[in-house]
């Protein structure tokens, strides 16, 4: 998990996080030339940055991009105590996510290995070292880079505006506009005392850009603040056509333009502000609790309550527990090291209550890594029953396999390492269930993944419909006659949804659709019988299901 988490934690942490989204990785291009010729100037060692980026396989691309820091800065081992240093490591972290791949995940001490990873790279790249990283330093990283993600176009159109010439904004080194970025959140979205941030952040960019650069840092914050005060920041006005609409809005609520549209048109114009705001808010969580490692959900409720971390009961699902502050807290405290709980969405785990797994029955997990809905379906069996987790991702099944030892399921679980279009073509397998969690844009989980309406693009949407298509296709052929399929992703947006299973219903006439309302709790049953969860409404993440019976008749 890009080295963010501990091996020991990724088991338990990454299905929160990755399992929503799961295209293969030539879905989703990389960024092309120009987008980040826009950013970068094209000279010395970060050009090289650039070249390599575009040059080698994207798997690769993190560690080169280290490398060249590494070898092409003059490295100094002295420490440097003056520099701040949860600046300096979001900064080279913000960088590592825009140029080099990065996940915006958790920072975690608990172990100190990912930790040390992470301050090498801080020092590769800035060529010093700065103090090790004290708990409040590890929660700010989490906080200022997450912000900053969410509100990039915002800060970007704010740093453009305050400098003046677009030729200094295209131009500015990465490093530098990273800094920026850090010193424009903290001042306008936390509101941190602004001599802080302009002394803090001044000196981040003389040592670690050039000397000029803490002058020119100085400047621009130094005008931001005096914008603030006077309650005179640069916004673009809402009016226009639509286009020019979305386009004020998107820079608002720091979106991309085509989402904007794509939202007004599905949802109406205060419906995509409504969930625009919740994208951009600080992410809140849910744990469910493994019954298979002795413990109940009032057991762990009295461990949160000795960490004093906050929280409340699910009303929707009896395993869960509502998070909003203190998973810092609780991964150091190795609730999810040890197995006693998992991060897990409560509109996952609906999913879950949609499949509707029963001891004794024999379920298919077409696309299982990492694996949070494979282990809830493993505990409501009941050690009574068997589940097939297919994925085409080795590493990811690895996760799955390790998960599946620490809650104690393993026995339930058998790991199938294949693309399940071609093992629909043996067709060898028959189950009671089938449950298919679709790879898709992950446009429901954007207030947890920071950084992943920047890494969506419309075009990719045909591919991905197309994708779905044929998985939706492959997956039909292990249900038995009288089984049931269920198709499901972690996307609101109805081309990957409903659209998808108009179009396989038209294909597959020998299924029909079994209304979810006798699964799932009032309100999220819609009048076709799907399953939907809004993050507007249901204040979750957003995620859809549809629960199909083949006919007792239908042979494949």
């Amino acid at each position: 998990m890009e080295g963010t988490l501990s091996s020991s934690l990724v088991c338990s942490f990454a299905c929160s996080f990755y399992a929503h989204s799961k295209p293969p990785a030539e879905v989703f291009a990389a960024p092309s030339r120009a987008d980040y010729s826009s950013r970068v100037a094209h000279s010395g060692f970060r050009a090289k940055i650039i070249e390599l980026r575009f040059s080698i396989p994207s798997n690769t691309a993190e560690r080169s991009y280290a490398h060249v820091c590494y070898t092409s800065r003059k490295r100094n081992h002295n420490l440097n105590t003056e520099v701040s240093p949860h600046r300096a490591v979001s900064a080279v972290r913000l960088l590592r996510i825009e140029q080099g791949g990065a996940f915006a995940g958790l920072l975690s001490n608990n172990g100190g290995k990912a930790l040390k990873n992470e301050m090498e790279y801080v020092e590769r790249t800035l060529g010093f070292r700065t103090r090790d990283l004290e708990d409040r330093d590890i929660r700010l990283v989490t906080d200022i880079v997450g912000g900053t993600i969410r509100w990039r176009r915002y800060l970007d159109h704010l740093i453009l505006s305050i400098c003046n010439v677009e030729k200094t904004f295209r131009n500015m080194e990465p490093l530098l506009l990273q800094i920026l970025r850090i010193g424009f959140f903290e001042i306008i979205k936390l509101g941190v005392p602004p001599y802080a941030v302009v002394c803090e952040n001044v000196r981040l960019a003389k040592v670690s850009v050039r000397p000029g650069a803490g002058n020119l840092v100085n400047g621009i914050l130094r005008k931001l603040v005096l914008l603030k005060e006077i309650d005179s920041l640069p916004l673009p006005k809402v009016e226009g056509d639509e286009r020019a609409k979305a386009r004020a809005l998107a820079t608002i609520y720091s979106h991309p333009v085509w989402l904007v549209r794509r939202w007004t048109k599905f949802l109406g114009q205060d419906d995509a502000v409504k969930l625009m705001i919740w994208n951009n808010s600080d992410p809140s969580f849910s744990i469910r609790v493994n019954p298979h490692k002795g413990h109940t959900r009032a057991n762990v409720v009295m461990m949160l309550e000795d960490m004093k971390v906050p929280h409340k009961l699910s009303t929707f699902l009896d395993e869960f527990i509502c998070i909003t502050t203190g998973m810092q807290a609780i991964i150091l405290a190795g609730l999810l090291k040890d197995g006693i709980c998992s991060v897990q969405d409560e509109s996952a785990g609906l999913v879950v209550s949609v499949v509707d797994p029963l001891p004794g029955e024999t379920i298919i997990d077409c696309c299982a890594a990492p694996g949070g809905k494979t282990l809830f379906m493993a505990s409501r069996l009941r050690s009574q029953g068997k589940i097939w987790a297919v994925d085409l991702n080795k590493a990811r099944l690895r996760v799955l396999t390790e998960a599946s030892k620490l809650h104690n399921v393993e026995h339930v679980i058998t790991i199938l390492h294949s693309d399940l279009r071609t093992l629909s073509v043996k067709n060898i397998m028959k189950a009671d269930k089938v449950l298919l969690d679709v790879p898709c844009s992950g446009l429901g989980v954007l207030s947890k993944r920071a950084d992943l309406r920047w890494n969506r693009r419309l075009e990719d949407m045909e591919q991905l419909k197309q994708l779905q298509d044929e998985l939706f296709d492959a997956a039909s052929v292990f249900v038995k006659p009288g089984g049931i399929l269920v198709y499901s992703t972690c996307s609101i947006d109805p081309e990957e949804n409903e659209d998808r299973v108009a179009a396989f219903l038209l294909r597959h006439p020998e299924f029909t659709v079994d209304p979810v309302h006798r699964f799932v709790p009032p309100g999220f049953g819609t009048v076709e019988g799907f399953y939907r969860s809004s993050p507007i409404k249901h204040s979750m993440d957003g995620s859809f299901a549809v629960r199909l019976i083949r006919s007792c008749g239908a042979s494949s």
